[in-house]
This record gives C-alpha cells, structure tokens and sequence, in this order.
C-alpha cells in the first residue's frame, strides 16, 4: 500500500544535504493566520484549508480510491473516518482548540460542510508534483500543486455560488467570501519527498492573502517502527531508544536547514510572521519518556503483525488466513500502523511542541 512506500527508500543518499536543497520540503506545517491567535487571545478564525498527506488526510483518498476499512478510526469515530490513524489527528485537535469542527475532504461527496474550511490533504502525496514514475511507485497522484488548484477553484467557485445563492443551504454550507483572508492555512506536507528540490508553496500562499505562518519542523524519523523494526538496514546504529541514528541525523540536518528558510522567508515576505514549531523534541521526548508516560515501548505499535500483514490486511500463514487487527488498547502505543501517530500519541505531542518568533532563528 502507498502509505507504507511512502518513506521506503528516502532516506539513503543525503545528497540533498549537501546541495543544500529540501528545506522547505519536509514535514513541515505552514499555519496562515496562526495558530497562535485561539480563543486564549481572543481572536476569531472563521476556518482552516489544510494541504498535506497522510498526517493531515481527513479522507480525501478514502473517498477518491479505496475507503479504508476498520480497526481505523476505532478510537474516537467508532468507524473508519477516512484518517489514517485509530482516532482524531493533529489537524483535529487544532480544529477542536479553535472551536471549529472537524474539517471535511474536499472529494468527500457524502454530507461534506465546509463552512468552516475544506481538507485538501491526500495520503500518500507529494510536493513535487507525480509523475508516472512517482505514480507507478505508489505515490498519490494528488500531489500538493494538485491540492492547490483544488483549493483555488473552490475559492472561486465558492464565491459565485454565493453570490448568486437563493437558498440557505448553500450559504449553510459553503465559507464566507470574505472569511478566506481570515482563515487557518495549514500545509503538512513534504515528508514523503526528502530528497526533491525547495518548495515554493509557501509564497503561493502568501499571494492568496495568508501572512502569518506557523512551521512544523520534522519529527525523528528513524523511530518509526516501519524503519527501526519492519526494514531496518543491517549495521546501522542505533541510538538509546532502539532508533536509527543516522535516519534521525537526516532529520535533524534538515530542521536546521528549515530554520534558515524561515529565516529567509521572513526577508522576503515582508507583511509575513512566521514562527517555528520544534515538533522534533516533542515527538522523539514521548519517545524517550513512553513508559514515563504511560505508552508501552516506544518503538511499538498497535495494529498489524511485523513481517506477516501490514494494518487491516489479511495474509495466508501457514494455510491460515491471519487478520492484522488492533491491539486492545491503542491509547498505550505511540504508533499505530508503524507509520503514523495514534491519536494519544497525536494529543500528547501538542501541548509540548515550542515555537519561536523567526526573528529569533538564528541564519
């Protein structure tokens, strides 16, 4: 399945340090209109627009190729709800702090609401836009320049219809044209591309009106346990917590590069803010505090069977079809496939992660 190739082979081959490209490429969240203004400041955001994969998918891919079956979504929705985790997401939980419900996909045809914003994230996407190549590796062909035309014909189609509206569902049920200035722009996107080129997503935004942005740096990715359990390299080292070293240095050579491009996104961006999110410490700290914390271990995961079936796949084991159900209790992993967070991990992560104003990141 896509979302396990996601990562498969991105990390080897740092070449990208070297030329000094990708910085605005991975796993970062681009937040327009901050999040930094809840209720707590008493500041309005009328809506988010979130771009990304499969951290953020609310169930685009779901309702555009194959509807993901259960134990997803088990947690919190009782059902699959299109995410690619047991429960709410960090997208969720940023829409609940707000006040805000839950953001629908934009393909999602079955009772969407987007008064309050519109979920154009697709698992398994990109920021360099898919090709055949990409494609036939299992790459979502919704890739980030994909999801912004999405999210400009919505704007303009939106408007009309508003305009032109002679019934109170449509204005119900579709944004105020003049609540997109004001509203939540999320990008979580670019850990499935480490080694493509910079982005310039980011200015695209700032050309539609977003001028405050807040920016998730990468987490550790070499303690997800489809790296350091399911295809972990022979003789590579292995830190204190059982996690690939040098997959976590790649990480972390990225997020310093991250900072200079905030650094010089704030040069260029004049009327922009932007604030750096170090969710690295927060993620690899609940990690190194599982058990403290009261997760099992730290490189553990909740459903699926190592090297027999991936989350929900049935496989043939000895003659014996075996269903790769849930663990009984996901709230005690950090991991729930192997790749992505569960939802306690997701919901433990946020109040720990720190920002800073980008006039303090040092070039």
């Amino acid at each position: 399945m896509h979302r396990f190739r996601l990562f498969r082979g991105k990390l080897e081959g740092p070449w990208w340090i070297n030329n000094g490209v990708g910085a605005a490429a991975i796993g970062v969240v681009l937040i327009a209109a901050s999040l930094l203004v809840g209720p707590s400041w008493g500041c309005h955001i009328p809506a988010i627009y979130n771009f990304g994969d499969s951290n953020s998918d609310t169930g685009s891919v779901s309702a555009a190729f194959h509807r993901l079956p259960p134990p997803y979504g088990e947690t919190f929705f009782g059902k699959p709800s299109g995410r690619y985790s047991d429960g709410r997401l960090i997208i969720d939980f940023i829409a609940e702090k707000l006040g805000l419900p839950f953001l629908s996909a934009y393909l999602d045809s079955i009772e969407p609401n987007f008064r309050h914003g519109a979920n154009f994230g697709a698992s398994g996407s990109t920021i360099q836009p898919t090709d055949a190549k990409l494609f036939g590796a299992g790459f979502s062909p919704l890739s980030l320049n994909i999801q912004l035309l999405q999210f400009e014909q919505f704007k303009g189609r939106t408007k009309e219809s508003f305009n032109q509206a002679k019934s109170s569902w449509i204005k119900n049920n579709l944004p105020r044209p003049e609540e997109f200035s004001k509203a939540l722009y999320t990008l979580d996107s670019g850990q499935n591309d480490l080694h493509f080129g910079q982005t310039t997503e980011e200015q695209k935004l700032y050309q539609e009106g977003a001028r405050t942005f807040w920016i998730h740096n990468t987490g550790p990715i070499g303690c997800l346990p489809f790296f350091a359990v399911w295809n972990r390299p022979n003789h590579f080292e292995s830190d204190q917590n059982g996690c690939i070293k040098s997959y976590n240095q790649l990480a972390q050579e990225f997020n310093k590069q991250l900072k200079d491009k905030v650094f010089q996104l704030r040069i260029q961006l004049h009327h922009a803010v932007l604030i750096y999110v170090d969710i690295y410490t927060a993620k690899y700290t609940l990690i190194s505090e599982a058990e403290k914390q009261g997760f099992v271990s730290p490189l553990g995961y909740c459903c699926g069977h190592l090297g027999v079936a991936e989350c929900w796949q049935i496989s043939i084991v000895n003659g014996t079809e075996v269903f790769a159900a849930s663990c009984s209790d996901p709230s005690k992993h950090i991991s729930w496939d192997g790749v992505h967070y569960t939802e306690a991990a997701n919901r433990w992560v946020i109040p720990l992660t720190k920002s800073c104003h980008s006039a303090d990141i040092p070039s």
